[in-house]
């Protein structure tokens, strides 16, 4: 590991510790000081936001246009701080990266850090981070050790094992390779590798700490209660997917404990996640977390917004204000017993596109995803998925629970349809090995007409 870098983020956590004792007060100052520090950095080094926030530079925050990802990578040139960066550049730099095997680890040009989104839902966005804000992305994630009771230290290396992706474009190769050390020996596995294999590696390496996909962790919670896999982590922890409540059940039942669902993405790297009480936490002190409802509009506390805008306090290199994400969160502000005064994540819906448009009685007709966990989260052992084509839902069940049929499934999804509105829709619902991934090694539950290939 980079030792710049090492030396950074022990200083970030250190620093942050304190925090956890801040009043509201505190926290709301802290905002208030380093957001007018972000616009003023990004006025000064950034042509797009100078020219998008163009009469609005004294105006408060909710009254700043939102940043798309369309926009930002439209731009990208001119929004990043940096004269000599270019899109073109960083995308020849993530190329390499595939191509060559190159260790997504080191930096590029010996400063900067870069990372990819999937683009499943349209263009995909490219972010790039200096070693002080790499630094803080790797402290984000080792947060939410240090909040779950996970302790790590030159005392106490900390073993990790990895199970998302290996692409080393995407943000979990970039952080696994980036911590690798004595200090935190790491297991980086594929998702997308046979489950066999990654059970075998696991016995060999015996990790103190199991991160992975939920799409991932909930195969190998099978495992585990059936003998196959025989580890014994001290915390397991979900990340980058929904963790719906049915996995998180069957985990708890592998490892005798519940698991931590850490809430981040790409652009703002850890944005929550839970206490010792299993309560989430936002990183108000890191990120500005605004769930809104499809207008736009700023909705009630402990109400589940249609997406959010994010402002992510630290980003200079690629200044992000009020940036857009489709996922439907909720934030509430009641307290927790563990002290903390940083505001608790209400829930978390998964994403827009997660939403079904199906053709009904009357026109189409929204269908969440909640309507299918209802009917084939006890249907299957190792998970499920359903895939949109133009007439037909293809419902695929990842090994079927003993008492379920591939009749009863279908007759009983058939009937949810029915109830809310859904005409016209053919079921194909079949047993299968494993759902499909993307590149990125996850596997979301639901994938609609138009998502992406």
């Amino acid at each position: 590991m980079d030792i710049r870098l090492l030396s950074e983020l022990l200083y970030f956590r250190a620093r942050w510790k304190a925090r956890d004792r801040w009043s509201r007060q505190q926290i709301e100052a802290h905002q208030a000081r380093a957001l007018q520090e972000l616009r003023r950095a990004a006025y000064a080094g950034s042509q797009f936001y100078r020219q998008h926030h163009a009469g609005l530079f004294d105006a408060p925050l909710s009254q700043l246009p939102a940043v798309t990802k369309a926009d930002l990578m439209s731009h990208f040139d001119e929004a990043v701080t940096d004269p000599g960066l270019r899109l073109a550049d960083v995308e020849e730099h993530l190329r390499n990266l595939v191509a060559t095997g190159t260790d997504p680890g080191r930096p590029w040009r010996g400063r900067w850090w870069a990372a990819a989104t999937a683009g499943t839902t349209g263009r995909r966005g490219i972010f790039i981070w200096n070693r002080r804000e790499w630094a803080t992305v790797l402290a984000s994630y080792a947060r939410a050790n240090d909040w779950a009771g996970v302790p790590a230290g030159l005392a106490h290396p900390l073993r990790v094992a990895m199970v998302s992706s290996r692409t080393p474009t995407h943000q979990s190769a970039v952080v696994g390779a980036s911590l690798r050390s004595r200090l935190v020996p790491t297991l980086r596995l594929d998702a997308t590798s046979p489950v066999r294999e990654i059970v075998a590696a696991l016995n060999s390496f015996q990790p103190r700490l199991l991160v992975g996909y939920a799409s991932a962790l909930k195969p190998l919670a099978a495992e585990q209660r059936a003998g196959g896999l025989r580890i014994s982590p001290q915390s397991v922890v979900s990340a980058s997917e929904v963790l719906t409540v049915r996995s998180a059940a069957e985990i708890q039942a592998a490892w005798e404990s519940a698991p931590f669902d850490v809430y981040a993405a790409t652009e703002t790297a850890g944005i929550a996640s839970p206490c010792v009480f299993h309560t989430s936490h936002i990183y108000e002190d890191l990120v500005i977390v605004e769930p809104v409802d499809l207008a736009g509009l700023t909705v009630p506390p402990g109400t589940i917004g249609a997406r959010i805008l994010v402002t992510v306090l630290f980003s200079r290199t690629l200044p992000l204000i009020r940036y857009e994400m489709s996922d439907s969160v909720g934030i509430d502000g009641r307290g927790c017993p563990c002290g903390r005064s940083f505001a608790r994540l209400a829930g978390i819906e998964g994403r827009i596109e997660d939403v079904l448009i199906l053709p009904g009685i009357t026109g189409e007709v929204s269908i969440h995803p909640n309507v299918f966990h209802n009917v084939l989260d006890d249907a299957t052992i190792a998970g499920w998925q359903v895939i949109q084509e133009p007439a037909t839902l293809r419902v695929m069940l990842a090994g079927l629970a003993a008492s379920a049929s591939v009749e009863q499934v279908r007759t009983g999804l058939a009937a949810a349809l029915e109830s809310a509105g859904v005409v016209g829709t053919a079921l194909d619902v079949r047993v299968v090995d494993a759902v499909e991934r993307t590149a990125l090694g996850k596997a979301p539950l639901v994938r609609g007409l138009r998502r992406l290939p």
